[in-house]
């Protein structure tokens, strides 16, 4: 650090993230003497922040409790992940997101070197999401604060929630976490109404109010897993079971986790799914580059065969001349 002003912004950075620090390790980080540093600390007094100096063999330099200000230095990747990250707020289903993010970044150019204004904005035009599979989701806003604010805090919350069958209910509800998948948002927890874990979405919950109770989140609970395990497994027609001959990780990565529960056995995958369409179904085993063996139902071998002879008669030998 050469420039006396971006020494000054460090001393507040410093300040803002580490509390109470005292003078000779404030000056160490910044990389001044003693006497400079006091000189700084003058500064940033003259342009208003509030400082407290404490004096004596522990003393040391704090802000006034209670006063923050915005981040006024961002390092390279720390700009890139806050304007990939606004530009995707917006896509994520809540209501006025364009204008909140524009408001955030109008707050945050404020107080950006010029250089970091740049950057933002080029993120802001030229980087694009492909969620054409998005669901138009009504406003989501008001469930997600709520349900977010009682899964830190471990609260039960009484929750009205509107089924797909337009169906009201109310029921008292441990917030586990949230998920965003699939272009919906989703809470997981313990629904006491069905004593289960169970999973709820968004835009259907009609009411969040906070309860006199709290809850013990499970060790080491996952709600994306879960969600993705209790789609796999929704009442279909069929129930499949297939044998992937291949190893765990290289079963999910030429699948997705929805298509149904995957089981190591021994040097093979248990796949255990349900689905309305065995042929749809047929076709998603067609394209994995490992052998598998279809254990149940016999219907989708027929299905397979059929996908089998179809791309044998688009695929006819060439004649020779």
């Amino acid at each position: 650090m050469t420039q006396p002003t971006v020494r000054v912004l460090a001393v507040l950075e410093v300040l803002q993230s580490q509390g109470r620090v005292s003078g000779p390790e404030l000056a160490r980080r910044v990389g001044v003497d003693g006497r400079t540093l006091r000189r700084y600390i003058a500064m940033l007094e003259e342009l208003g922040i509030p400082i407290v100096a404490e004096r004596g063999r522990f003393g040391g330099y704090a802000l006034v409790a209670g006063f923050k200000l915005p981040p006024l230095m961002f390092t390279n990747d720390e700009a890139l992940a806050l304007s990939v990250g606004l530009v995707a707020a917006c896509s994520l289903g809540l209501a006025d997101a364009a204008s909140a993010v524009a408001g955030a970044q109008a707050k945050l150019e404020r107080v950006m070197p010029q250089a970091l204004k740049r950057r933002l904005r080029a993120i802001d035009e030229t980087v694009a999401f492909d969620l054409s599979n998005r669901n138009a989701l009504p406003a989501v806003n008001a469930a997600l604060v709520a349900l977010s604010a009682a899964a830190q805090a471990h609260q039960r919350v009484h929750m009205r929630y509107r089924s797909r069958a337009s169906q009201d209910t109310a029921r008292e509800f441990d917030p586990y976490g949230l998920v965003w998948r699939g272009g919906r948002w989703y809470a997981v927890g313990h629904c006491h109404l069905r004593r289960d874990v169970r999973s709820f979405r968004l835009d259907r919950v009609m009411d969040v109010s906070p309860m006199p109770a709290n809850f013990a989140r499970p060790d080491d609970f996952d709600a994306l897993a879960h969600l993705a395990q209790s789609m796999a497994m929704l009442p279909r027609a069929h129930a499949v079971e297939v044998l992937l001959y291949t190893d765990l990780d290289r079963a999910r990565r030429e699948t997705f986790d929805t298509i149904g529960v995957f089981t190591p056995e021994g040097e093979a995958v248990r796949l255990s799914a349900r689905t309305d369409d065995l042929d749809w179904f047929a076709r998603e085993l067609a394209r994995l580059p490992f052998d598998f063996a279809i254990l149940t139902p016999p219907a989708l071998r027929a299905a397979l065969r059929r996908q089998g002879e179809r791309l044998v008669r688009l695929a006819p030998a060439r004649s020779r001349e």
